[in-house]
Parts: structure tokens; C-alpha cells; sequence
């Protein structure tokens, strides 16, 4: 049996990079009416056999949350890579870069042991320390000052520590640098309590006189982190919002080594069940924590690729119309809507053009991209690596924004005839969804000049137009993205499927029609 790296190998070594010669896929050329036969195929197959919720059942149930640098976003890649290529898409695997280690989260379980026990509610942020199989302890809040740590620190060893400040998704951070920022507050706390101790023995002094302010001494979560961990505590916890947001290890990934790896479970507790442990812990009454956290690392390194499905352009091989959405989703959840919301309509547009017989005359790339949370790389590592091809791009539409459905686009007047005609059959699809076009009005924006908030950006400031689809909830289903953003509730469960198989279809049509026209897309006022 070839194994899944192999597999890659192969599948890379067969792919035709998009930086090499450009042959068409399908040289018959269609005439416009075989292009409507198969706008209306689309719509039927849309209608009747739509597998749209079914890519996302096997993405998020079978393969599950896509860390990159895990097993399951090496098994995604292949997965989807396979699917364009049974579908009669050109597969291009484009390598992006290596991560030193790797990462695959296991269950994890916790329970408070006492006469009111419970089950906790908890998550880990990725890339850091899991228990050491089933680990029981007492639990103590985190000293603040030197004093408080000499008087304590026999007490720290088998001790899970509660540490002040809220979890925002990321771990504390261990570095040699953050000691340094942490040892230089300390010592500044020294000098506060030696104020402090001043102020008080002068205001003892003189009863009669106003009192003396004392200054308050500074914090940081884990203000102790390295003392304490040489102490021997189990882990530290930190209280957090429900729903619990958990990211990766951001400022220590890079420098991770296999004979250098976390050692600290970094716990973010439900802020409910915090405050009860923390108030018994300040009734100094008896109970313990038990937490079993199964975080696993691989030794590195861990390539990870972007994966694109090209049809290739009967005429006009070297333009391309360009969709997308990213392959990678945090795994404290399964990447339901962040973003499987964005693959499936992708993969599923793919299948339906490739299954109505469409053979367009640009080509249609569909790109699932690498390390989207961890700073768009993916998709920056290909417009760096393609500035040949950026002037040829009619659009790249970009899907991250949840699972509500595609039912407008706004576009500048330079391009609104070519919109007109590449829509006017998308509300044939399903009447309960209408679809409006409109124009934009008012001056061009002004072109970006930093990146941030999806795979478009890189694009976009290299000037390519990024127009993108409107979404909306007619149905009123009360979908919150901020609920599941980057927590544990990002989940199958949280999609819309009748606004998913709609999405696909809108996207699959458009598409192609923008590819069978005489020209790309006018580029006059997309930008000031």
C-alpha cells in the first residue's frame, strides 16, 4: 500500500504547474449555445443530485479539524486533490512552505474531584503540551510577587495553577523573551511594594493627616511561568468566554524543535466553572482537578500545499477566472463553517461544471489554500509566485464568511454588462433565493496596500479584482459567525444546507459564464 506522503509525491509529480506550458484541457471549441446546454445542465444537476453537504460531511466528519501541520491536513489535501482529479480537473499541488513540527489533537477530558464536583468545560490552544496521561492534582492561584512565591512554592509541586487575565484564543507565551518581559515586571513590582510598604508606615504615622495612594502592582497571566514550571505544577488555567476560543501557539511555532517542544498544559476554563474553583480555592478548602489532554506532536518537517482543480480553458488557456476558500481550520472543532463553509461550494461547483460537460473557453481554477489563519500564506505563497499571471486574472472570488447564502454581487459599472450576462439564469436555480445584481456607485476605492482578513488580499493588492458575492439569511436562521468564529462550536452542524447547495450552484454558473466570455473582466475604476 503506497502511503499518504507517497501519494502526495505521486500526485505532485503528475500535476502540470500553472508556471509551465499551458495546454488546453479539452480542445474542442463549444459554440454559445452548447454553453447555455450546459448552464442549463448545471442548473439541473444543482436542482436534483446537489453533493455540496455531503464534501462538507466528509471534510469535517471523517477528516475533522485541518491544523496545519497535522495528520488531517495532509488527508484533506489528498482528499480534495483525488476529487479533481476523479472529476477530470488538472490537479496542481504547489508546496507553500515546512513546519518544524507537526500537531495532532486527541480527546482530552477534566473533572473537579469534591462533594460538588463536575465535569469541565475546557479546551487547549494548538501546538502546546497535553497531560501526561491521567493527571490528578490540588489547585492554587498563581504568586504575583517574589514574596508570594517563596511562601508558596513548595505547594506549587502536583498543583494546577489558576492564572489571572482571559483567553483569547492564544497560549501564554514561554519564550526566553517573554521570561525577559516577565522578569522585568516583576522587578518592578519590587519597587512598587517597597512604595507601597513607605506609603503605609507614613499613613500609620500621621492618622490625622489624608491618606497616601498606594500604586497598584502590574500583571501579566503566568506572571511566574518559568519559576513555576521548575517548581513542578501540572499545568496552569485560565478563565474563558463560553464558547471557548482556542487558536495555536502563534509566537513559538517557528522556533519549536522536537527536543524542544511546550511541557505546560495551557488550560482555558469555561469562566463559569472558574470562578467556582476560584472561589473555593480562596475558602482554602480541599478538592483536586483531574485532566486527561491527549496533544500529540510529529517530528518535523511538515510540508503543506495549497490544491487547486483547473479546467483548463479551451481559447484562452492562459486567463483565468479564480475561486476560492481555505483548506486549513483550527481543531479544538471540526472547521464546519471556518472554513468548510468555503471549500465544499468550491468543490462542488467544480463537479457540477465538470459533470454538465462545460468546457470553457479561459480556464477555471478552483483554489483551496494553505495556512489561511496561520497568515495567508497559501495564498500569498501564489501571487509571489505568479506575478506572470496576476494581468490574466478576470476575478478571484473569495468564500470565508459563514454558510448564508450567495444572492447578490455589487461591481463596478465598467463590468456590470459582463455581470448581467454572466447571471441572468441564476434565478432559474431556485425562486425562493432571488439574485440581484447591482452597481456600484460612488468613487473607486482606493487599492489596498496591507493584507489581512482572507485569501483575497494578496491579490487584491496586487490589483486583481477581488469582487466577491453578497450573502445573506432570507430565512431567517439566526446564524452568529462571531458564535463559531475560531471556537469549539465551528462544527457541521452549523451550516445552512439549503444556502450551501444555493451558494454552490450560483458559483458554478457565474463562473462559467465569465469564462465563456470575449474578454476578462474591465479593470476601469476597480481601484482609485
Amino acid at each position: 500500500m503506497i502511503n499518504l506522503t507517497k501519494k502526495l509525491a505521486l500526485l505532485i509529480a503528475a500535476a502540470s504547474l500553472l508556471t509551465g506550458s499551458l495546454q488546453a484541457q479539452n480542445k474542442t471549441v463549444m459554440s454559445a449555445s452548447d454553453h447555455d446546454k450546459v448552464v442549463s445542465n448545471i442548473i439541473k444537476i444543482a436542482q436534483t443530485d446537489n453533493r455540496t453537504m455531503h464534501h462538507l460531511d466528509v471534510l469535517t466528519n471523517r477528516i475533522g479539524g485541518r491544523l496545519l501541520g497535522s495528520d488531517a491536513y495532509e488527508n484533506a489535501t489528498y482528499w480534495a486533490a483525488d476529487l479533481y482529479k476523479k472529476w477530470g480537473l488538472e490537479v496542481v499541488l504547489q508546496e507553500v512552505g515546512e513546519l518544524p513540527v507537526g500537531f495532532n489533537r486527541g480527546p482530552w477530558f477534566g473533572r473537579m474531584l469534591s462533594d460538588n464536583g463536575m465535569v469541565l468545560h475546557f479546551a487547549t490552544p494548538s501546538y502546546t503540551s497535553g497531560t501526561k496521561g491521567v493527571q490528578r492534582g490540588h489547585v492554587v492561584k498563581e504568586p504575583k510577587t517574589r514574596a508570594q512565591f517563596e511562601r508558596m512554592k513548595g505547594k506549587l509541586k502536583g498543583a494546577w495553577v489558576l492564572i489571572t487575565g482571559e483567553n483569547e484564543g492564544w497560549p501564554i507565551d514561554y519564550s526566553e523573551y517573554a521570561d525577559t518581559l516577565r522578569s522585568q515586571i516583576i522587578q518592578e513590582n519590587i519597587k512598587i511594594a517597597r512604595y507601597n510598604d513607605s506609603v503605609i508606615r507614613v499613613n500609620r504615622a500621621n492618622p490625622d493627616k489624608p491618606k497616601l495612594e498606594t500604586k497598584p502592582l502590574k500583571d501579566a497571566p503566568a506572571l511566574f511561568y518559568k519559576e513555576m514550571r521548575d517548581a513542578g505544577i501540572l499545568g496552569i488555567i485560565q478563565s474563558s468566554a463560553v464558547p471557548i476560543r482556542a487558536l495555536y501557539d502563534r509566537k513559538n511555532i517557528e522556533y519549536m524543535s522536537w527536543n524542544e517542544l511546550p511541557t505546560c498544559p495551557d488550560i482555558k476554563l469555561s469562566e463559569h466553572q472558574y470562578k467556582i474553583i476560584e472561589q473555593m480555592v480562596d475558602e482554602r478548602r480541599y478538592f483536586q482537578l483531574e485532566f486527561d489532554i491527549r496533544n500529540h506532536f510529529k517530528p518535523g518537517p511538515v510540508k503543506y500545499h495549497n490544491v487547486l482543480g483547473i479546467i483548463r480553458g479551451s481559447e484562452f488557456p492562459d486567463e483565468y477566472v479564480m475561486s476560492g476558500g481555505h483548506l486549513d481550520a483550527f481543531d479544538v472543532a471540526t472547521g464546519g463553517v471556518d472554513c468548510g463553509t468555503g471549500v465544499a461550494p468550491n468543490l462542488e461547483a467544480a463537479r457540477m461544471i465538470m459533470e454538465a460537460g462545460g468546457k470553457p473557453r479561459r480556464s477555471i481554477v478552483f483554489c483551496l489554500w494553505a495556512g489561511e489563519e496561520f497568515g495567508l500564506w497559501g495564498s500569498k505563497h501564489w501571487v509571489e509566485s505568479s506575478k506572470d499571471k496576476l494581468g490574466k486574472i478576470s476575478n478571484y472570488f473569495n468564500r470565508d464568511g459563514g454558510p448564508t447564502v450567495t444572492n447578490s454581487i455589487t461591481v463596478p459599472p465598467a463590468m456590470f454588462e459582463s455581470f448581467k450576462q454572466a447571471t441572468e439564469r441564476v434565478n432559474e436555480i431556485n425562486p425562493e433565493f432571488p439574485f440581484t445584481l447591482y452597481k456600484r456607485e460612488g468613487e473607486p476605492r482606493p487599492k489596498p496596500t496591507t493584507a489581512g482578513g482572507s485569501d483575497h488580499a494578496h491579490f487584491a493588492i496586487n490589483g486583481v479584482p477581488t469582487i466577491s458575492f453578497g450573502n445573506a439569511d432570507p430565512k431567517g436562521y439566526d446564524f452568529n459567525y462571531g458564535e463559531i468564529w475560531h471556537t469549539e462550536r465551528d462544527t457541521y452542524n452549523m451550516s445552512i444546507p439549503e444556502y450551501m447547495d444555493q451558494t454552490s450552484a450560483v458559483m458554478a454558473v457565474v463562473l462559467y459564464n465569465l469564462a465563456n466570455q470575449d474578454k476578462i473582466l474591465s479593470r476601469k475604476g476597480l481601484y482609485k
